[in-house]
């Protein structure tokens, strides 16, 4: 790999335009109207054409303006058409989107195709042209497309910083917003107008498609790693500057290892993001596929040791054993299924409840050793507790009792097994005449399964 200058300049344009996009784009994320910048970012072709016939320039501030207006008429159509049209919001969208865009096509391929405006580039972006077009600043020569994407970031880092406040209420909660003095609607509507100045300032960096994914992905990616709005924008911003270097490095190096020659930076920044995206859905801490499945799997684990727990509580109630002890075949509640899946929960649960020391084996049979003991008769106390609630206060019958108790016995802590046992005051038996087993005076006993869970450490505390 040979790197120049051009490739610099050609980073550089790709980070601004990628920052610039991630910014502004991560509301519309948070707000849930992540098309609008899709519509926008079509729809404002026929401003960019229209402020070109009236002028002949190119230069920034004129396509700009001409975004700009557009963008506002953008977002005001969608609402008079979902309004009185009666059409859902993205259909609306789609209306106005894709008439707009036509429209603007028309208007670039007749009034301007003698100039160097080409659909082509419009469409899809020419990131590698960018160090072509240069302007001259302090006696330096840089690019037109770094200087117009620099300016835009700024507007919009600092109309962000000014307006934090309002952007964070009108985002989350705009009846809030306006009960507190702040215009949603006016706010909704500066949003749009830089949603459409950011999207003419990248065009020549992505151009009107890829930009949609510089506006959203970067947001998208953020959702799944954060809940809290500052570090949700330094994450979509800092994504998206990973994706433009790795971008531009992956188009010149990947294709020549195949025999091709380099390919398009835009689009392989839009690939980058779209690779980011799908390893943190795999791979988010909280809300990654891999994460859910792992804390799905505990949660089982954790019901299979409470149901054997459980299960040991009602042996040494038994007369007839004497060790109040259990062979593996006659954990019934954990093993009953012939499946193999259910066979490996029961034999994880007893071998974590061996490590834990609540539960000792001897001889092919297990017997709960004395915290462990404790632990199965709280959980014992909470299913017949529910059991009784269900009985007497939800008039359910007699056998379907256990199914119902069976799920809530996990997930009652302390303080609600106690409101249980207040209501049954002077009940000391279940519908079945079973005794309910007194409070346990360990607070780990009757800790809800969510918080305890396998004890280990890993949980993430929540924002």
């Amino acid at each position: 790999m040979i790197w120049t200058s051009l490739d610099t300049w050609i980073v550089v344009a790709a980070v601004l335009a990628g920052a610039t996009c991630a910014l502004i784009g991560s509301f519309l994320v948070l707000k849930k109207v992540s098309m609008m910048g899709d519509a926008i970012s079509h729809a404002v072709l026929p401003g960019i054409a229209v402020a070109f016939i009236l002028t002949g320039s190119r230069a920034g501030p004129v396509m700009l303006l001409g975004a700009a207006l557009v963008g506002v008429l953008t977002a005001v159509l969608v609402q008079l058409i979902h309004r009185h049209a009666r059409l859902e919001e993205g259909a609306s969208m789609g209306v106005v989107f894709t008439v707009l865009f036509a429209i603007g096509l028309i208007l670039i391929e007749q009034a301007a195709r003698n100039v160097d405006i080409h659909p082509e580039h419009v469409l899809f972006g020419a990131v590698e042209l960018v160090p072509l077009h240069v302007v001259s600043l302090g006696g330096w020569d840089v690019p037109r497309g770094v200087v117009l994407l620099a300016v835009m970031l700024v507007i919009n880092v600092v109309l962000v910083v000014l307006f934090f406040k309002e952007l964070r209420l009108a985002t989350f909660d705009p009846e809030l917003a306006t009960a507190l003095g702040i215009n949603a609607t006016a706010v909704h509507y500066v949003l749009m107008v830089l949603v459409a100045m950011t999207t003419v300032a990248a065009f020549e960096v992505v151009g009107s498609i890829l930009v949609v994914a510089m506006l959203i992905v970067p947001g998208a990616i953020a959702w799944l790693l954060t809940r809290r709005l500052l570090p949700f924008l330094i994450v979509s911003v800092a994504v998206s500057v990973v994706a433009a270097v790795v971008g531009h490095i992956a188009a010149i190096t990947v294709p020549p290892l195949f025999g091709y020659a380099d390919t398009s930076t835009s689009g392989s920044m839009a690939t980058v993001l779209g690779l980011f995206f799908f390893l943190a859905m795999l791979f988010a801490p909280e809300q990654g596929l891999v994460a859910r499945a792992w804390g799905t799997a505990r949660l089982r684990l954790s019901i299979g040791t409470q149901d054997a727990l459980g299960l040991l509580a009602r042996a040494a109630e038994k007369p007839e054993n004497r060790d109040a002890s259990l062979s593996a075949a006659e954990f019934r509640g954990v093993s009953r299924s012939p499946f193999a899946g259910r066979r490996l929960r029961l034999a994880a649960a007893l071998g974590l409840l061996r490590a834990r020391g609540l539960v000792a084996a001897r001889g092919g049979r297990y017997r709960a050793t004395e915290r462990g003991a404790e632990q199965g008769r709280a959980v014992l106390r909470s299913h017949r507790l529910w059991e009784r609630f269900f009985y007497d206060d939800g008039k359910v019958d007699l056998g379907e009792l256990h199914t119902a108790a069976d799920v809530l016995e996990h997930f009652t802590d302390s303080g609600l097994q106690h409101e249980l046992a207040e209501r049954f005051a002077g009940i000391s038996t279940d519908p079945r005449g079973n005794r309910i087993p007194g409070e346990t005076t360990n607070p780990d006993a009757n800790r809800p399964l969510e918080d305890r869970a396998l004890d280990d450490g890993s949980q993430k505390p929540r924002p």
